[in-house]
């Protein structure tokens, strides 16, 4: 055994990687608040979708038959307009010869402009009864309704039946629609209608606190007197006569301008308008009532004088030829009209976001879904040609080779290292490279090595420099023309060795890639790594080997023609991600990089979720940086090209794009399972779920793994994936922000000892 140790410990500058670690190291914290706070916009928008286009819950009247005991008779006999001035029930019915015209559960794009043209044709103004969720959503057509002169009033934001809602979703639903309606027209209103309402004598002990409630809050109550039921879509003839009162009875007539197919609503409102003007009736708004039964009774000419809700002062302009026909509406001011104009952004941020999202989300699912069944069919194809007994690399390659083990602060575990190469098959030099380790991992080795009675030993000492310096120095040190490069947490099995290097049978061959599996895979954290690598990493490693763009050679087990090395410069200090980087060097240099299935390496995962997050977020950044350094390879010639045009396109689909997106794949399934249909989204997930539990299976009988660990991959979805794509939103943003990070190193317990992992 051989040892070199600088003669003089001098102090070194720092490196490049290290200059701007204090920098980074402040700076992570907040990316990790920008990454969580873009998912959780992205998730708000969503719901804010979801809400505006569906009830959560059942939103039809559950109750039927209920007593009306406590409504006072004048009411339930009175007329469709409920005002409590002075704290008092009072009605107010339609004067003879008078049609107060309303329309409920619009806007809507299709039908209600439809509806106004006709208004506008005849010039007769109508009282809209809008839902807050669709003002918000189409706000320049209420703003068109105000401005032609009609009047609006509230019916909810979501058509809830108010009747069995605490007081607080009541003043929710009101408060909702009045800021929709101060971001769409600049007013509100004092008219309310509930949904699922019809005439007074309908009011029951349930509905009956909600109406003196919003009473007392300035709300006038509106009900019907005829109703067309052209819901129903009966036909237009029996729209008409359904909406006609009987002998020249005033009324307050439902119509719907939403809420469904309305064509023939469309078709029998001019002819309604005609009929009742030709029998001698004129059409008036909820307002107009109003001002016509005060007039009557020698009462205040300007309208209903109280202040409304949110506290604003009567007034509004006149409209359709009637004096001050608008005067339920109040002009929205201050913080009213502001947040107004805010929910009216966000709603319309909402909904360009949802579609845009959704057709991106399908076309990444189609993505998945196609990588899932290109990787099945190229691993059963890698799997048959690799193992087919004629298969041979060339003659048997039997020269001895050199194994780098690069090592900081591994005490725990550089003992089992070099006592799983001790037992090597192969002919080996060790060359282990202690990178200015502070808790005597060299010493530690150098014990290990003579008690093992290992003479091919050799520990060489540096300054703390990073693995791809400790890497460098290495190669540099070898003796032979093959070097195997592994962690220094990491065994071999006794075969890993003789397997790893019988590619480079074939002179083309510059590096190898080896079978990394998990040896502390007895522990959730461990188990659902240990899916990861079978699945993730080596089935996409037989793909990427037969369309010769392996990204990756694992740092755990891998193995390089030391003249490769060399002539691409060596490990770089650019990226984090020093194996990615030297891989993608090989390609472009025109060696071939393979994957050998039978050499295999267990290395001891991080065993906390802080750990794991650090060490992906090393990867997934070093990936980038790795990527954006070769990123002329896409246009290059030879094997440059061939690799920046399949590799680089495949990996930047498949490890950054579509896992920054597949976050949104879950949202969009809690989004459909709360607001669309959630049996579907439900089997949908499901279903999913049961083409990667295929996959995952496959590729367990592939590396001839027990299935049981496939058991957690349900939770794995549910709670481990989530954390592997916040991963990637996080290195993102730090790429964006132009942030670098330095080695780091995970903490180790030493639990994976010699390859005894194997039966586990």
């Amino acid at each position: 055994m051989t040892t070199t140790t600088p003669s003089r410990r001098r102090r070194r500058a720092p490196t490049r990687i290290e200059r701007v670690a204090g920098k980074a190291a402040a700076l992570q914290k907040p990316r990790v608040i920008l990454a969580g706070l873009l998912l959780l916009a992205l998730t708000s928008v969503m719901l804010l979708d979801g809400y505006l286009r569906a009830e959560v819950g059942g939103d039809q009247r559950v109750r039927t038959g209920a007593s009306s005991g406590k409504v006072p008779n004048k009411v339930l006999d009175g007329g469709p307009i409920l005002t409590f001035r002075g704290g008092r029930a009072t009605t107010v019915s339609v004067p003879d010869k008078t049609i107060a015209l309303t329309f409920d559960d619009g806007p809507n794009p299709t039908w209600t402009p439809q509806v106004l043209a006709i208004l506008k044709k005849y010039d007769i103004p109508a009282t809209f009864f809008v839902v807050g969720s669709m003002v918000s959503r189409y706000p320049s057509i209420v703003a068109d309704m105000v401005d032609a002169g009609n009047e609006v009033g509230i019916h909810t934001f979501t058509h809830v039946d108010l009747s069995y809602q605490s007081d607080a979703r009541v003043n929710r639903e009101m408060q909702q629609t009045q800021l929709a309606l101060a971001g769409a027209a600049g007013i509100t209103t004092t008219l309310f209608r509930a949904p699922y309402s019809s005439e007074t004598d309908a009011i029951d002990n349930y509905s009956w606190p909600v109406y003196k409630k919003l009473g007392e809050d300035g709300y006038t109550s509106v009900f019907v007197d005829t109703d067309s039921d052209d819901w129903k879509r009966p036909g237009v003839s029996k729209i008409v006569k359904w909406a006609t009162p009987d002998d020249g009875e005033g009324a307050s007539v439902l119509f719907h301008d939403a809420g469904g197919e309305r064509s023939q609503t469309i078709k029998a409102l001019p002819k309604y308008i005609e009929r009742m003007r030709a029998k001698g009736y004129t059409f008036t708004t909820i307002s107009g009532v109003v001002q016509k039964q005060e007039a009557a009774a020698g009462g205040q000419a300007g309208g209903q004088a109280q202040g409304g809700p949110n506290g604003q002062p009567g007034g509004a302009g006149a409209g359709a030829g009637t004096s001050n026909l608008q005067a339920a509406h109040r002009t929205a001011t201050g913080a009213t009209l502001y947040e107004g104009k805010a929910l009216i952004g966000a709603v319309a941020v909402a909904e360009w976001t949802v579609p845009v999202l959704s057709v991106g989300l399908l076309v990444v699912g189609v993505a998945v879904m196609g990588r899932f069944g290109m990787m099945l069919i190229l691993a059963r194809r890698h799997y048959r040609q690799r193992n087919r007994r004629r298969f041979s690399w060339g003659s048997p390659v039997s020269q001895p080779v050199s194994v780098i083990v690069p090592a900081y602060n591994e005490k725990e575990c550089i003992a089992n290292t070099l006592e799983s190469l001790a037992r090597s098959t192969h002919p080996i030099e060790i060359i282990v490279v202690d990178d200015g380790s502070t808790d005597g991992t060299s010493e530690i080795a150098r014990t290990a090595a003579r008690e093992l009675g290992m003479t091919n030993v050799r520990v060489i000492r540096q300054e703390n420099a990073g693995k791809p310096a400790a890497l460098n120095n290495g190669v540099r040190s070898a003796s032979h023309d093959i070097v195997v490069m592994m962690d220094g947490d990491t065994v071999f099995e006794p075969d890993a060795v003789r397997q790893l290097v019988q590619p480079f049978a074939d002179p083309a061959v510059g590096a190898v890639a080896g079978n990394a599996k998990v040896g502390n895979r007895d522990t959730v954290i461990g188990a659902w790594q240990h899916i990861e690598y079978v699945m993730g990493f080596n089935l996409d490693r037989r793909m990427y080997d037969l369309l010769r763009c392996m990204p990756t050679i694992p740092g755990a087990i891998g193995a390089f023609r030391r003249e490769a090395v060399l002539e691409v410069g060596g490990m770089s200090e650019d990226t984090l991600a020093e194996d990615t980087d030297i891989t993608i060097a090989m390609h472009r240099a025109g060696w071939r990089v393979v994957y050998q299935e039978h050499a295999r390496a267990w290395t001891e995962a991080p065993g906390s979720l802080k750990q794991l997050w650090s060490q992906r977020y090393r990867w997934s950044y070093g990936t980038m940086q790795a990527l954006w350094k070769h990123r002329k390879s896409l246009t290059d010639k030879g094997p440059s090209g061939r690799f920046g045009r399949v590799g680089m396109p495949l990996v930047v689909i498949f490890q950054i794009v579509t896992p920054v997106f597949a976050p949104l794949i879950d949202v969009f399934t809690v989004y459909s399972m709360i607001f669309v249909d959630f049996r579907a989204a439900l089997l949908a997930w499901l279903a999913v779920l049961a083409v990667q539990l295929l996959c995952a299976a496959y590729a367990f009988r592939l590396d001839r793994e027990k299935y049981r660990y496939l058991l957690m991959m349900p939770l794995q979805q549910l709670a481990y994936r989530q954390m592997m794509y916040l991963v990637l939103i996080h290195s993102c943003i730090t790429a964006m922000t132009g942030g670098r990070l330095r080695w780091q190193k995970l903490k180790r317990t030493g639990e994976v000892g010699t390859p005894a992992g194997a039966g586990r």
